[in-house]
């Protein structure tokens, strides 16, 4: 089994198609916890670490085999707990493609507080892969508000115009989860790179033992 660590109940479908899609027969338990996300923006990812923790051992105690963090913004925090089984952050898959693409890589959030574990997530794929890499952020401004609001569709076409705005990079990436919508709606020559899909097949990988 694989568990997914959400902070939206809103990625619990999201998975489960692309379960349906890309690997069916995988089972799948989702841990959905909003005021995780909520209380790292309002002070910082590190003060949810007890909590994260108590959420993977849990996990752990149902059965799986590993675990999945679908939030960028508290993935390091989740990386970094010390649970005898594998935690993968669905973001990583997605730097990594992104450093294999070019140096200028772009990255578009709707919340600030993803910004640095982003980065610092990208700059550590650069420096495994050996590559220099420059890292600019870009806030969607109103693109949270109209996911919070369940407008999703409103939240992909304004990440969509601010991916298509932007020049000078070699990828763009979509920072979070909730903003994958986007990437079929972005007319920009430039690679648009989001989690999801990557970040499940990469803990598929594991719990099949590839």
């Amino acid at each position: 089994m694989l568990a997914l660590l959400h902070t939206s109940p809103a990625h619990v479908p999201v998975f489960e198609a692309l379960r349906d899609e890309d690997h069916p027969g995988l089972e799948l338990r989702h841990f959905v916890d909003e005021e995780l996300l909520a209380r790292a923006r309002r002070e910082s990812p590190e003060a949810v670490a007890d909590e994260v923790r108590a959420v993977l051992d849990k996990a752990v105690g149902e059965g799986a085999r590993a675990v999945v963090c679908t939030c960028s913004t508290i993935g390091a925090v989740a990386d970094a707990a010390d649970v005898p089984i594998p935690v993968l952050r669905s973001d990583r898959p997605m730097a990594a493609a992104a450093v294999a693409l070019g140096p200028r890589i772009a990255v578009l959030a709707s919340v600030e507080s993803t910004f640095g574990p982003t980065t610092s997530l990208i700059e550590e794929e650069a420096r495994r892969a050996g590559r220099p890499v420059e890292v600019r952020t870009r806030l969607v401004e109103g693109a949270w508000d109209r996911f919070a609001a369940g407008d999703g569709e409103g939240c992909a076409r304004l990440v969509a115009d601010a991916a298509d705005a932007i020049t000078g990079a070699d990828a763009i990436v979509l920072a979070q989860g909730s903003l994958a919508p986007a990437e079929r709606l972005t007319t920009t020559t430039i690679p648009v790179l989001s989690s999801p899909r990557r970040g499940l097949a990469a803990g598929a990988r594991v719990v099949s033992g590839e």
